[in-house]
């Protein structure tokens, strides 16, 4: 191997790992699918993270992802290995007309929607929720249905919040220890998740007219919280409290305080 392997010399090596590894060799598409999702999500935390190395390395084990997908349907007939990266620039190349042969410069999004047969068209089936509205409104913007600002989604999420509080107003009162209950699935609880979810849908896209991605905003915010709730049990441990004894108002008191002095 030399000092500056290429794609044929990682090709190679995966090639021969399937020829010589039993495990390697007894591996499928369908078999390596959960491997894939773990690798993103080791990926997607190295990013995270900022922490070069660990970004490096875990590019490697996508890269791995690749390769193994490559050659087995290279082996299954279905197509060559080289066609990966040679589809891959056929690609770049039509997404970027005004650089490759002097056509006009468009929007993806917008050539995109010339060639589907609907916005969801495409679109992976396990895409999380958050990160599916999220592309659902990209591309609907990519044809002009869009904010001209932030204004307008911003007006969007008062209207959708109001309309929650009003169904809110309109169910029962909850008894004393009833706040974790599941409530029963009515006519006014599913018309609730409704508007909840366009609540939801609202703000996503805020986010998006605001150049931030949901998921990476909600990421912060999960972070966040997990942090000063930590700091908010170790305060409590060191002046006697029990956290699942404390009164809601001495939770505050130290969440203010945890808050306060970050």
């Amino acid at each position: 191997m030399e000092d500056n392997p290429t794609y044929d010399d990682a090709l190679a090596m995966m090639r021969d790992l399937r020829a010589r590894c039993d495990w390697d060799h007894a591996q499928t598409h369908e078999s390596l699918r959960p491997y894939l999702i773990e690798e993103a999500h080791e990926l997607d935390d190295a990013i995270r993270a900022a922490a070069p190395g660990p970004l490096r390395d875990e590019l490697g084990d996508m890269l791995l992802q690749v390769l193994f997908h490559a050659v087995i349907a290279e082996e299954k007939g279905e197509f060559a290995a080289r066609d990966v990266p040679k589809a891959l620039i056929a690609k770049m190349i039509k997404r970027h007309p005004h650089l490759f042969g002097g056509g006009p410069r468009e929007p993806w999004e917008k050539m995109k929607s010339k060639s589907r047969a609907s916005l969801d068209e495409g679109l992976p089936a396990g895409l999380p929720s958050l990160h599916r509205a999220h592309r659902l409104q990209e591309r609907a913007a990519g044809v002009g249905f869009d904010w001209d600002d932030t204004e307008g989604p911003a007006a969007k999420v008062e209207e959708e919040l109001a309309e929650v509080r009003e169904h809110l107003k309109a169910r029962p009162a909850p008894g004393a220890g009833t706040v974790d209950a599941v409530p029963e699935r009515d006519a006014n609880q599913v018309a609730l998740e409704g508007e909840l979810g366009d609540l939801l849908f609202a703000v996503v896209n805020l986010c998006r007219r605001a150049g931030v991605h949901p998921a990476i905003a909600l990421d912060r915010a999960n972070d966040k919280f997990v942090r000063r709730f930590g700091a908010m049990e170790a305060v409590a441990r060191a002046r006697g409290v029990i956290i699942g004894s404390a009164t809601l108002a001495e939770l505050d008191r130290l969440w203010d305080e945890v808050k306060r002095g970050e």
